[in-house]
């Protein structure tokens, strides 16, 4: 038999969870525990750094427009102000919905900020991976693209980093012109760059008369779609009885056919003719909110007919996130 082994009573130095360091997964936990850190302090750094957050833009200035330009507009830049102002030598910070080579973000030449959200993220908080890269391309040698990593666990987030009272206000491009200074004068592989990505990209206008609904166009038919940032629940009901009394299109030839759901955010979509432009849509859909302000202030019960409608806007959902 194998002899037992005593174990020891030897205290060891104790830290506090404010001052572990994130060491490997199978080194002893800093704590003093015994355990190997993935056993230990790592287990909770772990889940933090996975844990998908549904709402990651919230609380930031135009939540609605930072998931549209995630997850539907192509092209697409926002000048972002931060919370302490900009460093010496960074002349501005720009988050754009694409960079070239799909990279993070850019430390460009003359010091400024290109800051890519259309990215994988490494772990289940979009806020918090964003914001470790832009620290990280404020502090990059200009010229540098900045490559992926897992944000640690314990960073900042985008809501710590910008200024809560800036505007973002998104101006939505035909092409990806905005990756190099002067396009014109592109070397030929960054030309044919940009020619293949802007041959790629969806045609695509923000509205002036509502907040974050971009319409756009596709071979077979145009769309509108509305990022909207009342509860799930409510704004459906609101849309079935819409839906259910016939006022929930667009005008002649338009339709509400359902909608994505999208980092914690609802999205309904209609189908627009071919023939109806950005600027046709424009009155009908300031019409249309009025419409739903009125009906999301009702809270009567749903009747059978508004009821089946609300059956059939939930099954035509799509989650994108």
């Amino acid at each position: 038999m194998a002899k037992k082994r005593h174990q020891t009573t030897a205290k060891r130095p104790q830290l506090t969870d404010g001052e572990i360091p994130v060491v490997g997964a199978r080194e002893p936990c800093p704590c003093g525990s015994g355990r190997r850190y993935k056993a230990c302090h790592g287990r909770a750094a772990a889940h933090a750094a996975t844990e998908l957050v549904q709402r990651p833009f919230e609380g930031l200035p135009g939540e609605c427009d930072w998931v549209a330009l995630r997850e539907l507009v192509p092209a697409a830049t926002v000048a972002l102000p931060l919370k302490d102002g900009l460093p010496e030598g960074v002349p501005s910070v720009t988050l754009a919905t694409v960079l070239p080579m799909a990279w993070p973000a850019l430390r460009r030449d003359d010091g400024s900020v290109l800051l890519g959200l259309q990215n994988d993220t490494a772990s289940g908080d979009i806020s918090r991976d964003l914001a470790d890269t832009l620290q990280r391309a404020l502090e990059a040698e200009p010229g540098t693209p900045i490559q992926a990593r897992r944000a640690p666990a314990d960073g900042p987030r985008m809501q710590d980093l910008l200024d809560a009272e800036g505007a973002f206000e998104p101006v939505v491009h035909s092409g990806f012109e905005f990756w190099v200074p002067d396009p014109e004068n592109a070397a030929p592989e960054v030309a044919a760059s940009l020619e293949r990505a802007n041959a790629a990209a969806i045609p695509t206008v923000k509205l002036a008369g509502v907040d974050s609904a971009y319409w756009c166009e596709t071979p077979d038919k145009n769309h509108l779609r509305w990022v909207m940032p009342h509860p799930e629940e409510q704004l459906l009901d609101a849309l079935a009885r819409l839906h259910a009394a016939g006022r929930s299109s667009l005008g002649e030839g338009t339709r509400l056919v359902g909608s994505f759901r999208a980092h914690g955010l609802t999205v309904p979509v209609w189908d627009l003719p071919s023939g109806v432009s950005a600027d046709d849509v424009e009155k009908p859909a300031a019409e249309f909110a009025e419409r739903l302000a009125a009906a999301l202030a009702t809270d009567a019960p749903l009747t059978p007919d508004e009821r089946r409608a609300r059956g059939g806007l939930t099954n035509r959902q799509v989650t994108l996130s």
